[in-house]
């Protein structure tokens, strides 16, 4: 590994840590209410191992096969290794997915939570489970939109036999993440869910300000992608 790049990662990882922790600080949190998911879509060999050196153990992947390749042998280097699906599932997939993945964040239908159901049987395993919003109501993101959320939360518990553990969204781009924020919270709140899994690279310190509970960081951790 290049250690000049363990430096960078090193120092880039402990700057978003301090940032965490001092956003949280500001809103009166404990900062080790808020975990950093690194956001390990796409990223070189190189870039993974410097910031496991660094100590980061919660990951964040959008496909499962890009996942499998990534983090099947590096499990059995790592057994304390966190992995996310924090990318859209396919129902087709959700049997590798429930073998892999400690945590599912994109819930966002019934067929695949019957799918998630399904494979959960087989495996003898359920990962934990967030119930994805679509905030924004934007046609090309995945995500149940806020008004049916109650509802589907409910399914899921009835119908899945799953309890959710939280919400995730990922606000438009072009609107303040504050207001969507706010709103995941207020859905979560009702409906009795601890868990808000909120703010990426540019906004992550207003989503601990609005409660999140889990960060996903990726450009702020490794640099942008070549």
């Amino acid at each position: 590994m290049d250690e000049q790049l363990g430096k960078t990662i090193a120092a880039a990882r402990a700057d978003v840590l301090a940032r965490i922790a001092a956003a949280a600080k500001s809103a009166g949190r404990d900062p080790a209410s808020v975990m950093l998911t690194a956001v390990s879509k796409m990223q070189p060999d190189e870039r993974i191992e410097a910031i496991l050196v660094a100590g980061q153990r919660v990951f964040g992947e959008n496909r499962v096969q890009e996942a499998q390749a990534r983090w099947i042998q590096r499990r059995e280097a790592h057994p304390d290794l966190e992995l996310r699906l924090i990318g859209p599932l396919q129902t087709n997939k959700a049997k590798e997915a429930v073998a892999l993945f400690d945590v599912i964040e994109t819930l966002d239908r019934p067929k695949l939570a019957a799918s998630l159901a399904d494979a959960a049987a087989k495996a003898g395993r359920a990962p934990r489970l967030y119930v994805q919003v679509n905030t924004g109501e934007e046609e090309q993101k995945a995500g149940i939109v806020p008004l049916e959320a109650d509802a589907f939360i409910a399914s899921v518990r009835r119908d899945y036999g799953f309890e959710p553990e939280g919400l995730m969204c990922i606000p438009p781009a072009e609107e303040p993440a504050g207001l969507h924020f706010a709103l995941l919270a207020k859905i979560a709140a009702r409906n009795g869910l601890a868990m808000l899994s909120m703010g990426m690279s540019a906004d992550y310190e207003i989503a601990v300000l609005f409660g999140a509970t889990n960060v996903r960081v990726g450009s702020a951790l490794f640099g942008e992608r070549g």
